[in-house]
């Protein structure tokens, strides 16, 4: 490969931004990484000098590996645009997102909002105050047509911003309902060129709506090189259904399964947040799911996910955005030796 490793993190700096956009009277907060120059150089990973935010008001505060409002390094940057799952968060997967920044890339992540963490724990707190919530399918509905328009808008304000992003290298990644969203969107608007559907919804599942298997649009009309990663004991959306997706998927297209991995592991803090979703109260779309879930001790530790699903959007990125040849004989070569040397297990498609 020529010294070519997507694994590792990237030579630049990375610097985030938070801005808030509105749109038919939702405020749409938006967090973007960039890479950031060469003054940032080691601030983005110091404990003392990278982000600290709140997920909640009033929960601890948690940190991502970038600077905030660091300078960014001149010149037009291919741009990835991440959405979140159902009640996930723009910063859910800043594993991944800081990662593709330090290798180059503007990567926009909007809060899909209304369907957030937050409205999840307001949602918590009123049934158990004794409250009834909409029926999801209500829920699901809504997020169906706003979803896929959030991102598209995201674009279209990145790219209004004094000539930061590159309007001819656009892709698209997001995990779960952002899988989905992925997919769809990819229909819907012709800028995005690569696709990196996570785990994402819209194939069969034990969720108790039909709604996104009915709704998710593969019309695309177009070549779209598209790379799922998947996990193999995915308790919520499971493998059945990311086949069934995939099959659909009229594009150009591997799938690599992750092994002993579920639904959270494409989530900053996996141990943390998949027990936390396993035991504490859920919205009703996933209340019965939960009894399924394995307990974090039986799965893959979260770093060697992390480790593949960085280095393989890496490589896809930059294959289909940049045109590099070295990516694209990785991710066409042995995939599944290329991950065992370094420790993870997974299959390919």
């Amino acid at each position: 490969m020529s010294g070519y490793d997507p694994f590792t993190r990237g030579p630049f700096p990375v610097g985030v931004r938070t801005v808030v956009l509105a749109r038919g009277g939702r405020a749409l907060p938006v967090e973007l990484w960039y890479p950031a120059t060469d003054e940032y150089a080691g601030s983005d990973v110091a404990e003392s000098t990278r982000d600290t935010y709140q997920l909640i008001p009033g929960f601890p505060l948690v940190w991502q590996e970038a600077v905030r409002d660091a300078t960014a390094r001149p010149g037009r940057h291919a741009l990835v645009v991440f959405s979140h799952g159902y009640g996930g968060h723009r910063r859910q997967s800043t594993f991944l997102c800081t990662h593709l920044a330090s290798h180059g890339y503007v990567v926009a992540a909007v809060d899909h909002t209304g369907n957030t963490m937050l409205e999840v724990v307001q949602g918590v707190l009123i049934l158990g105050a004794g409250g009834r919530l909409p029926h999801p399918d209500t829920v699901l509905r809504e997020f169906v047509d706003l979803r896929p328009a959030d991102v598209s808008f995201t674009i279209d304000h990145v790219l209004g911003m004094d000539g930061l992003a590159d309007p001819d290298r656009i892709g698209m990644a997001g995990h779960s309902f952002g899988g989905w969203t992925t997919l769809t969107t990819t229909a819907r608007d012709r800028r995005i060129r690569a696709a990196l559907p996570l785990a994402p919804a819209g194939g069969a599942s034990p969720i108790p709506s039909n709604l996104l298997r009915e709704s998710v649009d593969l019309r695309w009309s177009r070549e779209v090189p598209t790379l799922y990663v998947v996990a193999d004991r995915d308790s919520i959306l499971p493998l059945a259904g990311m086949e069934e997706l995939f099959a659909r998927t009229p594009a150009t297209k591997r799938m690599v399964v992750l092994e002993d991995a579920d639904h959270l592991h494409f989530c900053d803090r996996v141990e943390e947040t998949h027990e936390l979703f396993r035991m504490m109260p859920q919205d009703p779309l996933f209340e019965h799911i939960q009894k399924a879930i394995p307990p974090i001790t039986e799965l893959v530790p979260g770093e060697r996910a992390h480790l593949a699903i960085r280095g393989l959007a890496v490589a896809h990125m930059d294959a289909h955005l940049r045109g590099d040849e070295a990516a694209a004989r990785l991710l066409a070569g042995d995939v599944r030796a290329t991950l065992a040397a370094r420790g993870v297990a997974v299959s390919v498609v």
